[in-house]
């Protein structure tokens, strides 16, 4: 599906790639020259986002941009627009025009491993943010602890239903990592609960209309249920919208971002909580770590930013 990659001119000798993944130090130019191009903001760092269509990816996209502008560094931000398809197109395209690194939110995180692995022949350091990938080389994955976000919405539902009830779980895109993490802290910590039935639980792939269609159907096959816990605000925000309209104001919800409509709702009293990420924080430590890279520091490989719960205050 890609194109090869013409090397960076000033290389001084070419690098072999075994099995088109491995990556060797070295291609692309010295350590010093990389750590001039860091320090004097004359680099490029790509970024690929999912979706600018989820208010969560809008605000790691300004946490991104105002990181890149405090020094005048150059930043590249292409929308996936939620199309596997079209986001390995944009990392193509930004391979093309050899940004220094290359930064993603997967659409899917199976989908996403050709274009990783393409930047990785390209000698392009590949960082993932908020959600990871199943394969290709990537220095680090910038994310909340979602297995443990998966695990407070389940445990304050539990404790607000007295450990019995009938739950449903609406979840995000099949395959990526967040909805994969976050199911599976949520079911884990339900099945523990001896009173509690997880009698429900669909994709509605983070998306607020689908959120709201899905709960619709599920009210009408299932009417008996205590508590919805949604895999992200949006589809929180399309349940509550369903509930509301069929005047069930004995189900309680629990997102999970903590956007502004939620943390809203939250307050108003129309969702229990909502599990907080921090998206521009997100944005924000991956530019940073962006240029650590650049300037050949060490860097983990996994970056966990904080997770709290946020209900009415």
């Amino acid at each position: 599906m890609f194109s090869s990659f013409k090397k960076k001119s000033y290389a001084v000798f070419t690098c072999a790639l075994l099995a088109g993944s491995i990556l060797f130090a070295g291609c692309g130019g010295s350590q010093s020259e990389k750590k001039q191009e860091a320090a004097s903001g004359e680099v490029t760092i790509g970024f690929s986002v999912s979706t600018l269509n989820n208010p969560f990816f809008v605000d790691v996209r300004d946490g991104a941009k105002e990181a890149a502008d405090k020094d005048g560094t150059k930043l590249m931000i292409m929308d996936a627009q939620n199309d596997a398809s079209k986001q390995m197109s944009n990392i193509e395209n930004m391979i093309q025009q050899k940004v220094s690194v290359l930064i993603v939110n997967p659409v899917d995180s199976k989908a996403i491993v050709p274009a990783i692995e393409a930047a990785n022949k390209a000698n392009i350091p590949v960082i993932t943010v908020d959600r990871g990938a199943d394969g290709g080389v990537v220095v680090t994955n910038i994310a909340s602890d979602n297995v443990a976000g998966g695990k407070m919405a389940a445990e304050l539902i539990a404790e607000k239903l007295g450990n019995k009830g009938n739950v449903v779980e609406l979840e995000g895109i099949p395959g990526t990592s967040a909805a994969n993490d976050r199911g599976k802290g949520f079911d884990d910590a339900i099945k523990a609960v001896s009173g509690i039935t997880l009698v429900s639980k669909q994709p509605a792939d983070f998306d607020r209309a689908k959120g709201m269609k899905v709960m619709e159907n599920i009210l009408q096959a299932t009417p008996d249920i205590q508590a919805v816990f949604a895999q992200n605000d949006e589809m929180a925000l399309g349940a509550m919208e369903a509930i509301q309209a069929a005047n069930r104001k004995d189900i309680i919800i629990v997102g999970f971002d903590a956007t502004d409509d939620a943390q809203k709702a939250v307050q108003a009293g129309s969702m229990l909580a909502t599990v907080a990420q921090q998206p521009k924080e997100m944005g924000k430590v991956s530019i940073e770590i962006a240029k650590k890279i650049l300037a050949k520091e060490q860097v983990d490989t996994f970056i966990p930013v904080k997770l709290e719960l946020i209900t009415k205050k």
